[in-house]
């Protein structure tokens, strides 16, 4: 990114400090304000709309609405596939750099003609710790 301002800087740190947690408008305005930084709710938006189309956040549309997670793919880097997990269970979404999608978003381009946002996409499930506390509460 070649320009960037001391508010787009505090939003982006904010983000990078709660990386596996997604933070709405609202909640980083919030934490900004708390810490010291205030900022308005439509230039966090604002913000994230520049952010997000540089590639150094995710925008993750919910039932509850938009959420924000940062991008950790190294600088230069920020186009490469993004596999983006959400806990049911803990709320926690997981940023995963893997290729074994490739083939079925190839399948969806080739036989449906159906080009993936990878970037916007989002799987549902459990995450590692929540799945083994699942399955110790079952067996109490």
């Amino acid at each position: 990114m070649a320009y960037s301002t001391k508010q787009q800087q505090a939003i982006l740190n904010c983000l990078k400090q709660r990386r596996d947690m997604p933070m709405s408008a609202a909640d980083l305005a919030a934490e900004l304000r708390q810490s010291g930084q205030p900022v308005g709710l439509a230039t966090v938006y604002r913000q994230m709309e520049k952010l997000e189309a540089a590639g150094q956040v995710h925008k993750v549309n919910t039932e509850e609405g938009a959420y924000f997670q940062y991008c950790s793919h190294p600088e230069g880097d920020r186009k490469q596939d993004c596999l983006l997990l959400k806990c049911e269970s803990c709320g926690r979404i997981l940023h995963l750099d893997c290729t074994q999608l490739q083939p079925l978003y190839e399948h969806l381009l080739q036989e449906h003609h159906f080009t993936v946002d990878h970037r916007r996409t989002l799987f549902s499930g459990l995450c590692e710790a929540c799945a083994k506390k699942e399955r110790k509460d079952g067996e109490q």
